[in-house]
């Protein structure tokens, strides 16, 4: 049930407050594809195909009328379902040349198996709401939205941006990866994404290898808010580069839709950006961001938090967080470990399990 709209106000004032007036240790702490519907974009899988650097529209359009289809699914609108499958289809059989064009002739093959794989999801969408049957509609909508990112992936040609030389000197996650976080309630994956956040993403990419957030707890939990981590043991709050002695500090880092590389080093608010909206928005339950002090934007080390999102108090579109705090993944498994996760509970390790090489680690970092 919605509260009434005078409460919301206040909700979000509070969000308000928390970000201005944050305590000590947690503030320590390419146009996107829109849906069809024109709904706010919650969806972690989504938010991260949208932000894939790619310029194809045939498989952007095929993925617009994928996600259209699980709208339409909540609304039991079968019709508008088997004219989304439809269109779908019509573009897979007219423009399929165009869509392989923009993939490298040694990944054409898998691109093509995948493409085959979106046709039997298309037909068994189809075969499911023509007797109205909405669960194995979902599934296989799903399914054929991973096909849709398998052949999106391998359009992408080497890394979109150069990053500024002042930044050469830390770790860059040039692409993607994913990493699990093992905890004492489950196991949480996340989608790590160097395309729009590469130092930010890296930074995290090096911990993670170099088990710094293996053992350490969650000292921050707060329902339909946040879950934080990544503060070491001891009196320092942050990660000590053992090179330096010092500790290691990137620059917050925010890519907003239309532009070519990353805003580093001020929030969207102080560069006069107001209504500019991130390539990774907070706008899905489990995004992945670096905590940092608030009255220094270039003060993130190794404290993280998930938004623990909730469309009343956060929600998408005109979320506080936003243009904030730099946003660098999101988390595509394991949402009702996440949903269990309280203060004090422990990762017991953290590690890649794919997309490794991406990371690139300067001598002496």
């Amino acid at each position: 049930m919605l509260r009434p709209w005078w409460q919301r106000c206040i909700l979000w004032l509070l969000i308000g407050l928390l970000v201005i007036w944050p305590s000590p240790r947690p503030a320590a702490a390419a146009t996107s594809a829109l849906l069809v519907s024109k709904n706010p974009v919650t969806d972690a899988k989504a938010i991260l195909r949208n932000a894939l650097p790619i310029d194809n529209a045939p498989i952007r359009d095929i993925q617009a009328r994928l996600e259209d289809i699980r709208y339409q699914l909540r609304l039991k609108r079968w019709s508008a379902v088997q004219g989304d499958v439809k269109q779908a289809r019509r573009i897979l059989e007219k423009q399929t040349p165009t869509i392989l064009a923009s993939i490298d002739p040694d990944q054409q093959a898998a691109a093509t198996q995948a493409l085959a794989s979106l046709q039997d999801e298309l037909d068994a969408i189809s075969a499911a709401a023509e007797i109205k049957d909405r669960y194995p509609a979902f599934v296989h909508q799903d399914a054929a939205l991973d096909q849709v990112g398998k052949v999106e992936a391998l359009m992408v040609h080497g890394f979109p941006f150069p990053v500024p030389s002042d930044y050469s000197h830390l770790p860059q996650l040039r692409g993607r990866a994913t990493v699990e976080l093992v905890t004492d309630k489950g196991t949480l994956t996340v989608v790590v994404d160097g395309y729009s956040a590469p130092v930010t993403a890296g930074n995290f990419l090096d911990l993670v290898q170099r088990g710094f957030y293996d053992g350490l707890t969650f000292d921050r939990a707060e329902e339909s808010y946040v879950l934080q981590a990544g503060d070491p043991p001891g009196p320092a709050d942050s990660y000590l580069d053992p090179a330096t002695g010092e500790i290691r500090t990137v620059p917050l880092e925010i890519l907003v839709r239309g532009d070519e590389i990353p805003l580093y080093g001020t929030t969207l608010e102080a560069a006069g950006r107001y209504l500019d909206q991130p390539v990774l928005p907070f706008a899905a339950y489990g995004t992945l961001a670096m905590a940092r002090r608030e009255d220094d934007p270039n003060s993130a080390s190794s404290q993280f938090f998930f938004l623990l999102f909730e469309p009343e108090l956060t929600p998408a579109g005109i979320n506080l967080l936003d243009g904030r705090y730099a946003v660098f993944g999101y988390l595509v498994e394991g949402r009702e470990v996440m949903e269990k996760l309280r203060e004090g509970d422990t990762i017991r390790s953290a590690h890649v399990i794919s997309g490794a090489e991406n990371l690139i680690v300067p001598k002496g970092s």
